[in-house]
């Protein structure tokens, strides 16, 4: 099949469950969109009520509370909530995105250079008897590594080791403190860590985001040199893009008609959708991209209408204010933007 540029953009939002709201648990979801990207608390919660028909954010905060989600640093470097399965496996696999970042952090500094081996055994040995806040783990570790500062070591252990980062932090509307408190992840989950299916994931990837090519699993994951794994998995089917470019399939995935019409949605910060793809211009034009990033990040949160980056939005007071659209909307559209404000504001309001 070749694939228009729209149909990628109506099929990526198909598999997203994004073209209409499903009845799914929130756990079955994460599990389906490979984990959510958690680096800030509220975007996990905008996109599950992006993509279901009913979202309680407490039913989501009393798993992370219990477990069954759990948030940890995994694909791309950056925080993510996870079933505990992925949550074990995930961050195993990328760790050659963590070990670029400990030799280019300047936070790190030339705490790099301490002895890898004798530092995991200090930091299983302190976690031993249980979780311990990011300072108080630093500060300990400084004792006996007294080369390096509690900062440093600190975030030596956030990138080399794999923690879990323990309620409330991520939780809706916690009380008390926030603080990063970590745990080791196998501690946490009562799983050991494990190398996962690489192939599998692959497949996991394109029936969430695909069809896509290696460079697009690469741009998701962090993970480079996959071109050789994608090509050698003959489960999968071979397709082409507007521009002759090789797309990768699973034969079992749904695609969309190029027709298909596609509702507002209001996303976090962050979201997987347009984290997920070498360009991202499945669903943004190349020209807006700059409009939402600044200098150091995201200006502010995304519109996307009719299946494409529409505008930017943030939240005063528990309401959600229209910072900038990038075009003049349709009266439906605007319809169906007040429709979609009225249903972010309701969880907002939990």
């Amino acid at each position: 099949m070749r694939y228009s540029r729209r149909r990628l953009n109506r099929t990526l939002l198909l598999r997203q469950h994004l073209l209409e709201r499903v009845a799914m648990a929130p756990d079955a979801m994460v599990r389906h969109l490979v984990g959510l990207q958690a680096q800030e608390a509220l975007p996990p919660y905008l996109s599950l009520a992006a993509r279901l028909t009913e979202l309680d954010p407490y039913d989501v905060s009393a798993a992370i509370e219990d477990g069954r989600l759990v948030r940890v640093l995994s694909l791309r470097d950056t925080v993510h909530l996870h079933l505990p399965e992925d949550a074990v496996t995930l961050p195993v696999w990328a760790a050659p995105v963590r070990e670029r970042e400990l030799k280019a952090s300047q936070t790190i500094g030339t705490a790099r250079e301490v002895d890898r081996d004798a530092f995991s055994a200090a930091v299983h040995e302190l976690l031993a008897d249980g979780p311990l806040p990011q300072r108080r783990l630093g500060a300990a570790l400084a004792e006996r590594f007294p080369s390096y500062t509690a900062t440093q070591l600190g975030q030596v252990a956030r990138v080399s080791e794999v923690l879990a980062q323990l309620p409330p932090r991520g939780c809706w509307k916690p009380t008390g403190s926030t603080a990063v408190v970590y745990d080791l992840a196998e501690h946490w989950t009562g799983l050991p860590l494990a190398e996962p299916d690489v192939p599998e994931l692959v497949r996991r990837y394109l029936r969430a985001f695909g069809p896509g090519t290696a460079a697009d699993v690469t741009a998701w994951s962090g993970i480079t040199r996959l071109g050789p794994v994608v090509k050698a998995m003959d489960d999968l089917e071979v397709h082409e893009d507007e521009d002759g470019k090789v797309l990768y399939d699973v034969t079992d995935a749904p695609v969309a008609e190029e027709d298909a019409p596609a509702p507002v949605r209001l996303f976090g910060t962050y979201d997987n959708l347009w984290l997920s793809h070498a360009a991202r211009d499945r669903v943004m034009a190349p020209e807006h991209r700059r409009l939402w990033m600044g200098l150091n990040g995201a200006q502010a949160m995304s519109i996307h209408v009719d299946g494409w980056f529409a505008g930017l939005w943030r939240i005063e007071e528990g309401r959600v204010l229209i910072v900038e659209l990038v075009r003049e909307l349709s009266r439906s559209e605007r319809a169906g933007l007040e429709e979609e404000i009225g249903r972010v504001e309701a969880v907002l309001a939990h």
